[in-house]
């Protein structure tokens, strides 16, 4: 079922926050409840944020109906549906992102200064839909199921609020909004200020034990560019071969963000 052993704990965290989700929308009336809820939640969302990541690069199941019906709980917890991030991060950021005129997620503005971190959350975010479709048209098969499951992820998000308006907009509307605007925000440190040719000197890396547990290794994020085919769980063994190539600066041990300024 499982195409690597190692996920099968991110997933089952995914489903019981999936449960506890579901168990509160249909249970809770109390809106002091459901807001502690909202709030509490934040945090282990955002860190679901990072396993959807590693999903849309390689898929979790070898069934493609499981791994459907899992980017749907994804999607509840992150605001990002089936193929956003393979069309916009692996097809679009991966492959530009030593181009800044055509980096999905470019850190630079138009004038060529380096954007604020909020500036940079405000656009990412508000333009990834838009920007994953563009990507797609080079790719109509992915884009196909990237619209067909959003569309799907929608009616189903519509479903809930017609039938508990203030629990789905609070346990996952709300969550879904913050969720991308989190993943845009902590992906801001990863590339900006590092204008270069040279992928080896393009990305910020952190080797904090703890971070890398809570995102999947994605402080190894100069191996991650070098091979973003690879599983998660190997990216350690990589980053062990290549560092001797990565400069100094850009090695980092923060237990919660990737870069520190």
């Amino acid at each position: 079922m499982f195409r690597f052993s190692a996920d099968r704990f991110p997933v089952f965290i995914v489903l019981v926050m999936s449960l506890i989700d579901f168990s509160v929308y249909f249970y809770v009336d109390n809106v002091a409840w459901l807001v502690t809820y909202t709030l509490i939640s934040i945090v282990p969302k955002g860190v679901i944020c990072a396993w959807n990541h590693h999903h849309q690069h390689t898929v979790t199941f070898h069934s493609k109906i499981l791994n459907r019906i899992l980017e749907f709980f994804y999607a509840l917890h992150t605001g990002v549906t089936t193929n956003l991030w393979v069309l916009h991060h692996v097809l679009g950021h991966h492959r530009n992102f030593l181009d800044q005129d055509l980096d999905e997620s470019g850190w630079k503005s138009s004038d060529g200064r380096t954007m604020s971190a909020l500036e940079y959350t405000m656009n990412i975010a508000g333009t990834a839909y838009y920007r994953g479709y563009q990507v797609g048209r080079k790719f109509p098969r992915v884009q196909r199921d990237f619209l067909f499951y959003s569309a799907l992820t929608l009616i189903g998000l519509a479903v809930l609020c017609w039938f508990r308006f203030l629990p789905a907009l609070l346990v996952f509307v709300l969550p879904m909004i913050v969720s991308l605007l989190f993943t845009a925000w902590v992906t801001h440190d990863h590339h900006s200020g590092l204008d270069t040719d040279d992928p080896f000197q393009a990305s910020y890396n952190n080797t904090n034990p703890l971070f890398n547990l809570l995102t999947g290794n994605l402080g190894y994020h100069t191996a991650h560019h070098y091979r973003p085919g690879l599983h998660w769980s190997e990216l350690p063994g990589l980053h062990e071969k290549i560092k001797h190539r990565i400069p100094p600066a850009l090695m980092r041990n923060s237990r919660f963000v990737l870069a520190e300024s």
